[in-house]
């Protein structure tokens, strides 16, 4: 079984991407700060669930959708 900080990281940029938006974009949409969610991505910081649904209403995704492997 995966790490399931390399799972979201991994769904986080894939996500991010397709919608086109940077790091910076999505940091200022979620209210988190620009490092955090660069840590996020490289599967480095543990997020919390306030955190992910944060990132997920910024991103338009369920809170599944980063959890899924």
């Amino acid at each position: 079984m995966q790490d399931w900080r390399s799972i979201v990281g991994r769904n986080v940029r894939r996500i991010r991407r397709q919608r086109q938006m940077t790091q910076e974009k999505l940091a200022f949409e979620a209210d988190l700060d620009l490092t955090y969610v660069g840590g996020i991505e490289r599967g480095k910081r543990n997020p919390s669930l306030l955190a992910m649904a944060r990132i997920a209403e910024a991103l338009s995704v369920p809170l599944t959708k980063l959890l899924s492997d």
